[in-house]
Protein backbone atom coordinates (compact mmCIF):
# COMPACT_ATOMS: atom_id res chain seq x y z
CA UNK A 1 0.00 0.00 0.00
CA UNK A 2 1.26 3.60 -1.21
CA UNK A 3 0.49 5.79 2.27
CA UNK A 4 1.65 9.82 1.85
CA UNK A 5 2.05 11.80 4.61
CA UNK A 6 1.79 15.50 3.40
CA UNK A 7 4.98 17.57 3.83
CA UNK A 8 4.39 20.91 4.86
CA UNK A 9 5.91 23.65 7.87
CA UNK A 10 3.93 21.45 10.05
CA UNK A 11 5.10 19.73 13.40
CA UNK A 12 4.80 16.21 14.46
CA UNK A 13 5.12 14.30 10.40
CA UNK A 14 8.02 12.16 11.95
CA UNK A 15 5.79 10.70 15.32
CA UNK A 16 2.98 9.95 12.74
CA UNK A 17 5.87 8.10 10.61
CA UNK A 18 6.88 6.24 13.53
CA UNK A 19 2.98 5.51 14.68
CA UNK A 20 3.04 3.64 11.38
CA UNK A 21 5.65 1.77 11.40
CA UNK A 22 4.67 0.39 14.55
CA UNK A 23 1.66 -1.04 13.09
CA UNK A 24 3.92 -2.35 9.98
CA UNK A 25 3.43 0.60 7.47
CA UNK A 26 5.59 2.65 5.90
CA UNK A 27 4.54 5.81 4.25
CA UNK A 28 6.34 8.20 2.21
CA UNK A 29 6.80 12.03 3.37
CA UNK A 30 6.81 14.63 0.31
CA UNK A 31 4.71 17.40 -1.07
CA UNK A 32 4.86 16.33 -4.79
CA UNK A 33 1.78 16.72 -6.25
CA UNK A 34 1.91 13.47 -8.69
CA UNK A 35 2.96 11.36 -5.10
CA UNK A 36 0.03 12.75 -3.00
CA UNK A 37 -2.37 12.10 -6.11
CA UNK A 38 -1.02 8.85 -6.47
CA UNK A 39 -1.03 7.26 -2.88
CA UNK A 40 -3.75 4.88 -2.38
CA UNK A 41 -4.13 6.50 1.25
CA UNK A 42 -2.61 10.43 2.07
CA UNK A 43 -2.25 11.46 5.83
CA UNK A 44 -2.58 15.51 6.55
CA UNK A 45 -1.02 15.94 10.07
CA UNK A 46 0.18 19.26 12.04
CA UNK A 47 0.81 20.98 14.95
CA UNK A 48 1.30 24.90 14.80
CA UNK A 49 -0.44 27.67 14.11
CA UNK A 50 -3.70 28.21 11.42
CA UNK A 51 -2.56 31.61 8.86
CA UNK A 52 1.03 30.42 8.47
CA UNK A 53 0.26 26.23 7.45
CA UNK A 54 -2.70 27.59 4.92
CA UNK A 55 -0.48 30.49 3.49
CA UNK A 56 2.19 27.63 2.76
CA UNK A 57 -0.11 25.19 1.67
CA UNK A 58 -1.55 28.11 -0.74
CA UNK A 59 2.04 28.54 -2.07
CA UNK A 60 2.59 25.37 -3.06
CA UNK A 61 -1.30 24.82 -4.30
CA UNK A 62 -1.24 22.04 -1.91
CA UNK A 63 -4.62 23.70 -1.13
CA UNK A 64 -6.31 23.32 -4.37
CA UNK A 65 -4.52 19.50 -4.37
CA UNK A 66 -5.81 17.98 -0.95
CA UNK A 67 -9.54 19.64 -1.62
CA UNK A 68 -9.32 17.25 -5.14
CA UNK A 69 -8.55 14.16 -3.63
CA UNK A 70 -10.22 11.20 -4.58
CA UNK A 71 -8.82 8.61 -2.23
CA UNK A 72 -8.85 8.14 1.63
CA UNK A 73 -7.16 11.62 3.34
CA UNK A 74 -6.64 11.69 7.52
CA UNK A 75 -5.87 15.58 9.07
CA UNK A 76 -4.76 14.84 12.55
CA UNK A 77 -4.78 17.78 14.84
CA UNK A 78 -3.83 21.37 12.89
CA UNK A 79 -4.64 19.28 9.73
CA UNK A 80 -8.10 18.69 10.62
CA UNK A 81 -8.49 21.87 11.38
CA UNK A 82 -7.39 23.44 8.26
CA UNK A 83 -9.64 21.14 6.49
CA UNK A 84 -12.93 23.37 7.85
CA UNK A 85 -14.57 26.31 6.63
CA UNK A 86 -12.92 29.09 8.61
CA UNK A 87 -10.46 29.07 12.11
CA UNK A 88 -10.63 32.13 14.79
CA UNK A 89 -6.65 31.82 14.97
CA UNK A 90 -5.64 34.99 13.09
CA UNK A 91 -8.95 34.86 10.99
CA UNK A 92 -8.12 32.67 8.83
CA UNK A 93 -9.44 31.21 5.99
CA UNK A 94 -9.48 27.73 5.78
CA UNK A 95 -9.79 24.58 2.94
CA UNK A 96 -13.71 24.36 3.32
CA UNK A 97 -13.55 20.55 3.15
CA UNK A 98 -16.06 20.41 6.14
CA UNK A 99 -18.48 23.22 7.01
CA UNK A 100 -17.51 23.27 10.86
CA UNK A 101 -15.73 26.64 12.10
CA UNK A 102 -12.97 26.75 14.57
CA UNK A 103 -13.02 28.43 17.40
CA UNK A 104 -10.82 29.08 20.30
CA UNK A 105 -11.50 27.51 23.85
CA UNK A 106 -13.46 30.44 26.20
CA UNK A 107 -10.95 30.09 29.48
CA UNK A 108 -13.64 32.12 31.54
CA UNK A 109 -16.22 29.29 30.79
CA UNK A 110 -13.76 26.72 31.66
CA UNK A 111 -14.47 26.35 35.51
CA UNK A 112 -10.84 25.63 35.92
CA UNK A 113 -10.01 23.92 32.64
CA UNK A 114 -6.45 25.29 30.80
CA UNK A 115 -6.37 26.34 27.69
CA UNK A 116 -5.01 24.73 25.54
CA UNK A 117 -6.43 21.35 26.07
CA UNK A 118 -2.85 18.97 26.78
CA UNK A 119 -3.25 15.26 27.80
CA UNK A 120 -5.87 12.36 27.68
CA UNK A 121 -9.50 13.08 26.97
CA UNK A 122 -12.26 10.37 26.37
CA UNK A 123 -13.92 9.89 22.36
CA UNK A 124 -17.99 9.44 22.46
CA UNK A 125 -20.67 9.40 19.61
CA UNK A 126 -18.37 7.33 17.85
CA UNK A 127 -19.63 6.33 14.13
CA UNK A 128 -17.71 5.74 10.95
CA UNK A 129 -15.85 2.52 9.82
CA UNK A 130 -12.39 5.11 11.31
CA UNK A 131 -13.87 3.46 14.93
CA UNK A 132 -14.51 -0.10 13.81
CA UNK A 133 -13.29 -2.07 17.40
CA UNK A 134 -12.83 1.12 19.04
CA UNK A 135 -14.89 1.35 22.03
CA UNK A 136 -17.25 4.14 23.19
CA UNK A 137 -15.34 6.62 25.81
CA UNK A 138 -12.00 5.32 24.49
CA UNK A 139 -8.90 7.76 25.40
CA UNK A 140 -6.78 9.38 23.02
CA UNK A 141 -4.30 12.44 23.48
CA UNK A 142 -4.89 15.88 22.86
CA UNK A 143 -3.12 19.04 22.60
CA UNK A 144 -4.83 22.44 21.18
CA UNK A 145 -6.16 25.70 21.96
CA UNK A 146 -8.70 25.96 19.20
CA UNK A 147 -11.98 23.15 18.38
CA UNK A 148 -13.85 22.60 15.72
CA UNK A 149 -17.78 22.91 16.64
CA UNK A 150 -20.20 20.17 16.48
CA UNK A 151 -21.76 20.26 12.97
CA UNK A 152 -23.04 17.79 10.20
CA UNK A 153 -20.01 15.88 9.47
CA UNK A 154 -19.13 15.72 13.12
CA UNK A 155 -18.38 11.76 13.77
CA UNK A 156 -17.10 11.59 17.20
CA UNK A 157 -17.19 14.35 20.37
CA UNK A 158 -15.56 15.14 23.02
CA UNK A 159 -16.51 17.59 25.87
CA UNK A 160 -14.00 19.78 27.56
CA UNK A 161 -15.22 23.47 28.35
CA UNK A 162 -17.95 22.42 25.91
CA UNK A 163 -18.47 20.14 23.89
CA UNK A 164 -16.80 19.61 19.83
CA UNK A 165 -16.19 17.86 17.05
CA UNK A 166 -12.73 15.10 18.04
CA UNK A 167 -13.87 14.27 14.72
CA UNK A 168 -15.17 14.89 11.31
CA UNK A 169 -15.76 13.21 8.13
CA UNK A 170 -17.83 14.04 4.99
CA UNK A 171 -17.33 11.84 1.58
CA UNK A 172 -13.48 10.68 1.31
CA UNK A 173 -11.96 12.79 3.97
CA UNK A 174 -11.68 12.33 7.67
CA UNK A 175 -9.79 14.89 10.56
CA UNK A 176 -9.34 13.61 14.35
CA UNK A 177 -8.49 16.64 16.61
CA UNK A 178 -6.51 14.21 18.81
CA UNK A 179 -3.47 12.49 18.58
CA UNK A 180 -3.39 8.97 17.34
CA UNK A 181 0.05 8.61 17.06
CA UNK A 182 0.16 9.32 20.32
CA UNK A 183 -2.96 7.64 21.83
CA UNK A 184 -1.35 3.91 22.74
CA UNK A 185 -3.26 1.27 21.26
CA UNK A 186 -6.87 3.37 20.44
CA UNK A 187 -5.24 5.04 18.05
CA UNK A 188 -2.89 2.48 16.47
CA UNK A 189 -6.53 0.90 16.09
CA UNK A 190 -7.58 3.84 14.27
CA UNK A 191 -4.84 3.99 12.26
CA UNK A 192 -5.91 0.79 11.34
CA UNK A 193 -8.80 1.40 10.21
CA UNK A 194 -7.80 4.34 8.07
CA UNK A 195 -5.32 2.12 6.47
CA UNK A 196 -8.19 -0.58 5.22
CA UNK A 197 -10.60 2.19 3.93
Amino acid sequence: MNVVIVKYNAGNIQSVQYALERIGASALVTDDHALIRSADKVIFPGVGEASTAMHYLRSRSLDLLIKELKQPVLGICLGMQLMCKHSEENDTTCMGIFDEQVKLFQPEKSAGLKVPQIGWNTISDLSTTLFKSVPENSFCYFVHGYYAAKGDHTIATTDYIQPYSSALHRDNFYGVQFHPEKSATVGEQILKNFLTL
